[in-house]
């Protein structure tokens, strides 16, 4: 930009920002600015420009001097950016280039996933250990060149390779390995394949014998598989796709996108849901593959055992995966920070994140006040933590289920990363208010180790906190929470809140009924057991279970132990969890009486839904919102209406009395703005229907888009709420 407006000056890369000098008449140094703006990659994002005069020597060109580091002061780092189109076209005709998978620009390639400190230079990356080539030297220190100062910048002659090995053979050059692994998905095996955050296992999404065998020997049952298509007409002929997904898909991050089935592809795919978790290719290698690949798509999952965090290290991947895959493909440049990829969906046109990791970590949330030396170790499962620095909240990627000894280990070994990535020194800790959560546990050894205060914040006020620091709000407000487990004040399980809330504190105006969970967490993973413990609370002994044909189907003796369990109140915890509603309503219908991965129950009940009807079932709001009418309504439903309709009607329900206690809450409260926050309001048909049900009778809506409405957006509404409690 300088030299096309024949400015001089410098620019340097600091820890606190960009700082850039110039000479000029003041009237090009205006449209310098405009331009900035204008011409910005489409990763970039520039949130102000200062622009101040100051005395300076004469300058004679315009150059990029060394970076410089202020104490405790970070610029942001870029998310991992998918591979750009010129670069595509610099494999394809670029010499020192041609059929390179690594080739990269300052638009694109690697970022998070390779930096070990700031600034961000390559000295602070894993590209240290390669050595510029003569020609890339000269890219790299060429102001017009598009890879100047370009950090993981490598050719053929000197960057990063692949490796190949199976049973029988090693392979280095590129284009032996690409057709020797086409040949491999062609004949339905499944490959290891390092990616950009971790490694990845892959077969033909086409082939079900090869789908079905990679889920037995990833002992992953029933959880659908991501899939990456060859291009957008390829995802289009399996998927519906409309323009806000399209847009999304495409972009530089690059997610799994939820999206609506066209045609099938193998059934192990996706079990018999209505949707596919569709991803485009976005590192160079990706798109070499498809020109060599016959199927237009391939199962693209994490290369890891079942609920472990996804694998990084070369060495143990070999050991772990080599037993899952028939060959395994690598590369010689080491993965710092671990990342999986993405996943979102599109409701109302906007976007949901429901996994936040590659391509949007380390970017940060932007607040309206200091959170600086906070941490937040967020909640069990789904699991992130956030870092306060001044008035940004900085988020760590998707770390999982901290209930496995390994995600554990991911989480303390990320804590240490951004610590030190982010020179952050913490000042004040906030967790979940839940007393046997891991992240509480190490909330209260960092308490005891570093003797700084500990706040702990109620699981559903985080989730409303969330939402209302995406949106700058700090005013009371309806917030509306619905989730499967979360500690209550109480000391009960809570999960279908209404709270009128801020963020200092709230109070919980009505919840969804209390009923017992026979088995505690058992409940969860059998939904048949909420099923049976609903009919149970609201009939009675008396009602003929016979009459409902999911108890048909389970052995009498479990029936009679559950019956004990309840009349006797043996481990039966309370929950006023919107999730086990949902798991009690799929179970009756039989989508789902035994759920083999999280959130299968709903996901089934959601994915039944084929029709249109705005028809819903009676329910009662008075001390608290009771659904047994709605149950008694849905058991006589079954003999005479489709499933389709009957779960239509359901969600119908909810949303309806989400409606009717936001009412009662205005006329009493005066209160207008609703937040939707929890996981449940990653239903897509739930949520599209309850804020079209409140937009028409006047309340202002508000849900998550910048960090998942599950338990993985949790920290940011901690970090928040100990803000305002530290004032």
């Amino acid at each position: 930009m300088a030299s096309k407006h024949g400015l001089f000056g410098e620019v340097d890369n600091r820890s606190d920002g960009v700082s850039v000098i110039v000479q000029g008449d003041l009237k090009t140094i205006d449209l310098f600015g405009n331009d900035i703006l204008q011409y910005a990659p489409p990763a970039s994002q520039i949130k102000s420009i200062e622009i101040k005069s100051t005395q300076i020597g004469i300058y004679n060109s315009f150059r990029i001097t060394g970076s410089k580091t202020i104490e405790n002061q970070i610029t942001e780092i870029s998310p991992d950016i998918a591979v750009c189109n010129d670069c595509l076209e610099d494999m394809e005709s670029d010499p020192d280039r041609i059929d390179y998978p690594f080739v990269n620009c300052t638009n694109c390639g690697p970022r998070f996933t390779i930096i070990e400190g700031l600034p961000y230079d390559r000295q602070k990356t894993t590209m240290k250990s390669f050595r510029m080539c003569e020609s890339c030297n000269s890219e790299y220190n060429d102001i017009l060149n598009r890879r100047f100062h370009a950090q993981p910048i490598a050719c053929n002659s000197c960057g990063p390779f692949y490796h190949y090995k199976d049973s029988l053979k090693r392979l280095t050059d590129i284009r032996l390995i690409l057709q020797e692994v086409s040949l491999q998905i062609a004949s339905g095996k499944t490959v290891a394949i390092k990616g950009l955050g971790g490694y990845h296992l892959m077969c033909d999404a086409l082939n079900d014998n090869a789908v079905s065998e990679m889920r037995q020997k990833k002992q992953r049952d029933s959880k659908p598989f991501a899939v990456m298509f060859r291009d957008i007409p390829a995802a289009k002929k399996y998927c519906y796709i409309d323009e806000a997904e399209e847009k999304e898909i495409k972009s530089w991050r690059r997610p799994i996108l939820i999206l609506k089935q066209r045609e099938n592809l193998s059934p192990s795919v996706n079990k018999g849901l209505n949707t596919i978790g569709a991803m485009l290719p976005y590192m160079p290698v990706h798109y070499m593959l498809f020109k060599s690949l016959r199927t237009p798509a391939v199962v693209l999952t994490s290369g890891n055992i079942s609920d472990e965090p996804i694998i990084t290290d070369d060495q143990m991947a070999e050991r772990q995966l080599m037993s899952i895959a028939d060959s395994f493909l690598s590369y010689n440049r080491q993965i710092f920070n671990r990342t999986d990829d993405s996943v979102i969906r599109i409701i109302n046109q906007k976007v949901s994140v429901f996994r936040r990791s590659r391509g949007f970590v380390p970017r940060p949330v932007d607040l309206k006040y200091s959170v600086e030396g906070i941490i937040a170790f967020g909640a069990e499962q789904k699991n992130s933590f956030c870092i306060g620095k001044g008035n940004q909240a900085v988020m760590s990627q998707y770390i999982g289920d901290l209930k496995n000894p390994a995600t554990y280990n991911f989480f303390c070994e990320t804590i240490d990363r951004f610590s030190d990535i982010f020179r952050f020194r913490p000042e004040l800790i906030a967790c979940d208010l839940h007393p046997q959560y891991l992240s509480t546990h190490y909330a209260e050894l960092f308490e005891n180790e570093l003797n700084i205060p500990l706040i702990r914040v109620q699981h559903h006020h985080a989730h409303i906190a969330s939402c209302m620091a995406e949106h700058g709000l700090d005013e009371e407000i309806i917030g509306v929470s619905l989730d499967g487990t979360g500690f209550g004040s109480d000391g009960n399980i809570w999960g279908g809140e209404f709270l009128i809330a801020d963020l200092k504190g709230f109070t919980r105006f009505k919840y969804f009924d209390y009923v017992p969970m026979p088995g505690g967490e058992k409940a969860v993973d059998e939904p048949w057991r909420m099923a049976y413990s609903y009919i149970f609370k609201y009939f009675g002994e008396s009602f003929d279970y016979e009459s409902v044909s999911l108890f048909k189907s389970i052995d009498k003796k479990k029936l009679s132990v559950i019956k004990e369990m309840l009349v006797n109140k043996i481990n039966t915890p309370l929950t006023s969890g919107a999730g086990r509603l949902f798991d009690a309503v799929s179970a009756i219908i039989g989508l789902c009486p035994e759920a083999i991965f999280d959130s299968e129950a709903p996901m089934r009940l959601e994915s039944a839904i084929d029709c249109e009807t705005n028809d819903f079932y009676p329910f009662q709001t008075d001390n608290t919102i009771v659904f047994a009418d709605t149950i008694k309504a849905i058991i006589e439903d079954l003999p005479k209406q489709k499933k389709s309709v009957i779960s239509a009607k359901f969600h119908n329900t909810v949303a309806q009395a989400i409606l009717e206690v936001s009412k009662q809450i205005r006329k009493e409260k005066s209160l207008n703005k609703v937040i939707l926050s929890g996981g449940v309001f990653q239903n897509k048909y739930l949520l599209e229907k309850s804020q079209y049900l409140l937009s028409r009778n006047r309340f202002k809506v508000f849900t998550n888009h910048l960090v998942p409405a599950n338990d993985g957006g949790i920290s940011l509404g901690q970090i928040v709420i100990a803000s305002k409690m530290r004032k």
